[in-house]
């Protein structure tokens, strides 16, 4: 709280106005940061497989402000596991996300464009797959640059399409 303070140039006594706990803090800058991103343009894609990697690729931080929201999300994990409602605030928003997920991988199967299988199975693996390479490229962005992210995406969905 006293280093948030100090980078906004107030006192520890008029963010705690505001904000009573660290974890009022979090929760406000999650809930800017999540509408900021549902807010962001989203690339164009068409049915199907071209459907499910524009909504991965979204989440790829491929540009210093996407890094920034992503480095914001991972690094509020610890305090999520800590805190009961807030981990189950986070499982609500993973499991909407895969079922998101779950019904692009349900449109690219009846297209032909994915094999058959589970597409819950296959959308979990999808999620992982991507919230993992989100966490090298922020550790590690001279490894990940953008366009290695890309290939790496691209290399995953041609994997998945040979299941």
């Amino acid at each position: 709280m006293r280093a948030v303070a100090a980078e906004l140039g107030a006192t520890t006594g008029l963010l705690t106005h505001y904000f009573p706990s660290k974890r009022d803090l979090v929760g406000y800058a999650l809930d800017l940061l999540e509408r900021r991103t549902d807010s962001r343009p989203r690339r164009a894609a068409g049915e199907g497989l071209s459907a499910l990697r524009a909504v991965l690729f979204d989440v790829l931080p491929l540009t210093s402000e996407d890094a920034a929201s992503n480095r914001i999300w991972v690094s509020s994990w610890d305090t999520a596991l800590a805190e009961p409602s807030l981990s189950a605030d986070y499982a609500g928003k993973y499991a909407r996300s895969r079922d998101k997920l779950r019904d692009l991988v349900a449109a690219a199967q009846k297209l032909g464009e994915l094999p058959a299988g589970d597409p819950a199975r296959i959308a979990a693996g999808a999620q992982a797959f991507i919230l993992g390479l989100v966490v090298q490229a922020l550790f590690d962005p001279a490894a990940f640059p953008a366009n290695r992210q890309i290939e790496l995406l691209d290399d995953y969905l041609d994997t998945v399409t040979k299941l």
